[in-house]
């Protein structure tokens, strides 16, 4: 059926493509595996933009940006926990900038997939707190 969600396995796969993809800043693929309406709460951001951001073309304007100051980003989940709808994907971001300074960041995720695709995502500083926000704790 059209529009139906293929799966707990099928959407951490979509996902592990999405943290490929934007390792690879390839802003297209992005573009295909996310849905137009795409919804990006980065408002518990302790860095750049912390906002929420509306529409697949914001959210890949928000990433453009955060490409362009960083020589290198690198998200490496530790690993993926699909639950239903939800993906949640503790995770460590290595970023390096322009200047050469080094920073690390840990962080969870949680992507929702609709349809075959992503339709939010939402920062958490800890991945208890991501948890939590998708019904997976004790």
């Amino acid at each position: 059926m059209v529009g139906e969600n293929p799966g707990p396995g099928r959407n951490a796969e979509i996902v592990r493509r999405s943290i490929a993809a934007y390792n690879r800043r390839d802003l297209e693929a992005l573009r295909e595996l996310n849905h137009p309406e795409l919804e990006l709460d980065w408002s518990a951001s302790r860095g750049l933009r912390a906002r929420r951001f509306e529409g697949v073309e914001n959210v890949l304007r928000f990433y453009k940006d955060f490409f362009d100051t960083f020589d290198e980003i690198r998200l490496d989940p530790e690993r993926l926990i699909p639950s239903g709808d939800l993906v949640v994907v503790p995770n460590t971001a290595r970023m390096r900038g322009r200047d050469g300074v080094e920073t690390v960041a840990r962080s969870a995720l949680v992507f929702e997939v609709k349809g075959g695709r992503i339709a939010a995502i939402r920062l958490f500083q800890t991945a208890d707190e991501a948890l939590e926000a998708a019904g997976l704790s004790e």
